[in-house]
């Protein structure tokens, strides 16, 4: 039985915890900490409006502290804002304030809305500021100003997005870092677990590649991320081969990460009687040394060819007639799996899935 957390290591590991979200999001503030004052710089100075609210709110909202700061998103969120700044101006102009001129509003830019985009934050964002526009007078009579606001705002915002990119590609490198992390440990304990005939480590290593699919999910959003500012910032231009490389390894990780769990629980199976295997757990040690070469080939593209190279001199040998007289069907299993593992892995190499295929040694069926 574990001892229960203390209360101040509770407190020490919430402290940490808070201290490396501020660090990870750094970026995204100054980012919006700039936008939002050029934003605010504009509409007072340069079109002279005395409190330019929405300007600053389109901006904050547009960018937000998002992991996806693709262009497309900031682009739709701000349209969706302007539209309802737009849309709850020409309403009032006609029909005055009041609560039910408050429902009224409400009601057209949310269909409004939903007629023009699939997306519910595209909706929920005009809404809010229909609310605003409904609730809140203009400053100075000028009813049809806050649409300019907005309209600065929306611009600003794009233009933070690939002028003052927050470099989501180091995001996208982070993420991969954690999923690497649990796949070295994972391989570490299957190999050790293979190795002893230790049960309860396949069910450790089974546990930690069922939590990999949210780790798979961050990295794809946070790269698909990168790649779309990288299309449109001049200054991650230069990272768009580099990103489409990383993006082919995501597709090898992903599928070879359901492999892996399949391989896990096959294992778990197989050493319930109690006898090691060694030879399937050297197999995993050749395939977890390729794997952290892969992992250096996020900063060194040279790494490809070493975790390629790493990973060819393993194929040959998953051949299940290389097995002792004495496996079993479910050892033979096991191996087979280390198959389409394998194949994964090269792909994620950026070897073609049918050359990796073909490399494998023939099983006659």
């Amino acid at each position: 039985m574990q001892p229960p957390v203390r209360p101040l290591e509770r407190l020490r590991k919430a402290g940490r915890a808070g201290v490396a979200r501020v660090v990870e999001s750094t970026p995204a503030v100054l980012q919006l900490g700039a936008a939002a004052t050029l934003a605010y710089v504009v509409a007072r100075y340069g079109l002279g409006h005395t409190l330019p609210l929405f300007a600053v709110t389109v901006t904050v909202t547009s960018l937000g502290l998002t992991r996806d700061a693709r262009p497309v998103r900031v682009a739709e969120t701000a349209l969706g804002i302007v539209l309802g700044i737009a849309l709850a101006d020409l309403l009032l102009l006609g029909i005055g304030r009041g609560w039910w001129q408050l429902f009224l509003v409400l009601v057209v830019t949310f269909a409004a809305s939903r007629f023009l985009s699939p997306s519910l934050g595209f909706a929920s964002a005009a809404g809010v500021q229909a609310v605003l526009v409904a609730l809140f007078p203009a400053t100075g009579g000028d009813e049809l100003g806050r649409m300019a606001d907005g309209a600065v705002g929306g611009v600003v915002a794009l233009a933070a997005t690939a002028l003052l990119p927050r470099d989501p590609r180091r995001q996208a490198l982070a993420d991969a870092g954690r999923l690497f992390d649990e796949w070295d440990a994972a391989l570490t304990g299957l190999a050790t677990a293979l190795r002893r005939a230790d049960v309860p480590a396949t069910e450790a290593s089974l546990e930690r590649l069922r939590g990999t699919q949210p780790l798979l999910d961050r990295w794809a959003v946070s790269l698909d991320s990168a790649r779309a500012v990288a299309r449109v910032s001049p200054f991650l231009r230069r990272h768009r081969a580099a990103l489409a490389q990383h993006q082919r390894m995501l597709r090898g990780m992903d599928l070879a990460s359901r492999s892996l769990r399949i391989i896990a629980r096959r294992s778990h199976y197989l050493l319930r009687d109690g006898r090691p295997r060694p030879g399937l757990a050297e197999l995993l040690d050749e395939i977890g040394g390729a794997v952290q070469q892969l992992r250096t080939a996020l900063d060194d593209p040279a790494r490809y060819d070493v975790a390629r190279r790493d990973l060819l001199a393993v194929v040959p040998r998953l051949d299940p007639y290389r097995l002792s007289d004495d496996a079993g069907i479910s050892e033979v299993m096991v191996l087979l799996l280390l198959r389409p593992l394998a194949v994964d892995l090269l792909a994620a190499t950026g070897m073609p899935e049918d050359s990796a295929r073909a490399l494998l040694p023939v099983v006659d069926g």
